[in-house]
């Protein structure tokens, strides 16, 4: 029997194992997907190669391309955005690293608190949360953005806009900021020319500013794999995890098996308890179809925003009070672009360093992207195409004309020069509402069994959400404006499915929530949830991740106490840093 059994080693389960593994426990990781292990030699930096839903390296389906990738329905429209395997998402997300919004946890007191979604709260305080961020700020580690052409520009047009400075790492006030970031400071060579020949470790290290984040990190080249410049899950937290027993005196590294995919959550009755226990798991391996059991004191799913309803569902696990898989969050996410007679740096650099951040409504954040993934963004609409038709959600604001699509000759001029654009990524902070949610499909199935099927209708979202979104789109506007764009454009996006959250939420009331404040199931004792699902809200706005890691930080220091006689750690010892030597010799020494 294992200790614990970690279903997914995406964005929080190698948080959860590397924690767990450190303090001696016996700790196993199923995921259903790659482990990517040589990134230089199986990664390109093409969009399609990299990137397609159907067939790139990072799409959600088995390791084999020849294989179709795993479907979800979609009972609405939108598009899903996610990866499995190891380092999941993290394998392209742009290492943005913020913390949450003080108003979103119990406790706060700022005389902005009405703001917020105020009905599903964080259980505890942002002064309780705090420690557990600075442990995993630490770790990563994450620091404060390399600057560039672009950064300059973003601020030059906030602080005309009338915006101020944030210091600090807490969101206070509304204002502009660099990102606060996972990923290594450029050193060396890095940074200084775009010669490959020249950006070899040790020669280069940290990021190399190639601008192809959204590709997956493989720089410098021959690096050891945790000192790669961007630290997804792969390459921060999955190699302490597996050389945990070199590193730290007791550690115990932990057994990851990939192509492993989860059917079942097993449960018991056992005497004297109210509820039913986790008692293991069942998997199937993708690529021999054969099936296999695991027994555990401990279950942790980490499957994501999607998977972990799922399999909930299809393992028969009670739902007292009809809350798996609903309350879904996303940011309700948007694009606005704006167009300059100037080069301005826009696909230069690191792709996401500079931020603003306004309490009670969301976040926007200056992004670049490679042209693919830039002319792709501004043609997903729910607003229909601009200068052609509107479907009646067509909207005008601080932007040129109405909301839409962009098509033909518009889209070939905004096109033209790539640097001569800012993109600003719109990040909402959205209500919790029910009606958001995922389920299983009662028509498809697959070899694991009935899918998920996703249904998050921007139509129907609240009418605060709705103001946020504009209230952002028409910001993002403005600074673009005051930075002297010529032309600005606002997609009004059909729901991109990218910042899914609170799926699963933690809360502090058990009428609607899945989890308590230690983010253990309220229904099944010993079944715990370590990512993006149990956030319980959209967290004011700032990325998920890692508030995310933080909180599976705590739950990992919740499980060690209350189930195996641990005492916590986090405030009372420092924590060991990814970058370490030490770290770095056993990574080395085990050849990841």
């Amino acid at each position: 029997m294992r200790d614990v059994i970690i279903i997914g080693a995406g964005g929080g389960g190698p948080v959860m194992a590397k924690e767990l593994a450190e303090r001696g426990l016996d700790v196993l990781v199923l995921e259903a997907g790659a482990r990517h292990a040589d990134p230089e030699n199986e990664w390109s930096s093409l969009e399609n190669h990299m990137n397609s839903s159907l067939t790139g390296k990072l799409r959600y389906g088995p390791a084999d391309p020849a294989k179709p990738a795993w479907y979800r329905e979609q009972a609405s429209s939108g598009s899903l955005s996610q990866v499995s395997g190891v380092g999941g998402t993290t394998l392209h997300y742009y290492g943005n690293s913020p913390r949450a919004m003080p108003g979103v946890f119990s406790g706060y007191r700022g005389r902005d608190r009405s703001a917020y979604d105020t009905r599903h709260l964080f259980p505890f305080s942002y002064d309780e949360m705090r420690k557990y961020y600075e442990w995993t700020e630490a770790t990563l580690p994450v620091q404060t953005a390399a600057m560039g052409t672009k950064e300059k520009a973003f601020f030059d047009g906030a602080a005309a806009a009338g915006l101020s400075p944030i210091t600090g790492k807490d969101i206070t006030h509304a204002g502009f900021r660099p990102q606060e970031n996972a990923i290594l400071q450029p050193g060396g060579n890095a940074g200084k020319t775009s010669d490959s020949s020249q950006l070899t470790y040790p020669n280069a290290t940290g990021c190399t500013l190639c601008g192809h984040c959204f590709q997956g990190c493989m720089l410098p080249q021959g690096a050891p794999r945790n000192l790669k410049a961007r630290r997804s899950t792969d390459n921060s937290y999955t190699p302490m995890a597996l050389t945990a027993d070199l590193w730290k005196p007791g550690g115990k590294a932990i057994t990851l098996i990939t192509d492993a995919y989860v059917t079942r959550i097993r449960t018991e009755r056992r005497w004297g308890r109210r509820m039913q226990v986790a008692t293991g798991v069942e998997w199937r391996d993708v690529n021999t179809g054969e099936r296999h059991s695991e027994d555990a004191k401990v279950v942790v799913m980490a499957g994501g925003c999607i998977e972990n309803p799922r399999l909930w569902t299809n393992s028969g696990l009670p739902d007292p009070n009809g809350w798996v898989g609903r309350g879904l969050t996303d940011h309700a996410l948007d694009w606005v672009v704006g167009v300059f007679d100037h080069d301005v740096g826009g696909a230069r650099g690191t792709a996401c360093s500079s931020r603003a951040d306004f309490p009670g409504y969301g976040s926007i954040q200056n992004t670049a992207n490679t042209p693919g993934i830039a002319a792709n963004n501004l043609t997903n609409s729910d607003s229909g195409i601009r200068g052609a038709y509107t479907n009646g959600l067509g909207n005008s604001g601080a932007w040129d004309g109405d909301s839409g699509r962009v098509y033909g000759e518009e889209l070939k001029d905004v096109m033209s020069d790539i640097n001569r654009q800012m993109s600003i990524l719109i990040l909402t902070d959205d209500d919790v509402e029910r009606q958001n949610k995922v389920d299983v499909s009662s028509v498809f199935t697959d070899e694991q069994g009935p899918v998920a099927r996703v249904n998050i209708d921007k139509r129907s979202r609240s009418l605060r959400t709705q103001r946020n979104r504009n209230y952002l789109a028409n910001k993002a506007a403005e600074i673009m404006r005051a930075a002297g764009a010529t032309k600005i454009v606002r997609a009004d996006w059909a729901p991109v499915l990218l910042h899914l959250q609170s799926s699963m939420r933690m809360g502090d009331r058990a009428n609607n929530s899945v989890l308590d404040e230690n983010c253990e199931s309220r229904a099944v004792e010993g079944l715990f949830i370590a990512d993006h699902s149990a956030l319980p809200n959209a967290l004011g706005g700032p990325n998920p991740t890692l508030t995310s890691q933080a909180l599976a930080t705590r739950t990992a220091e919740k499980i060690f106490q209350n189930y195996f006689g641990g005492t916590p750690w986090v405030g009372i010892e420092n924590p060991v840093c990814s970058i370490d030597d030490i770290v770095t010799q056993a990574v080395i020494q085990r050849g990841l």
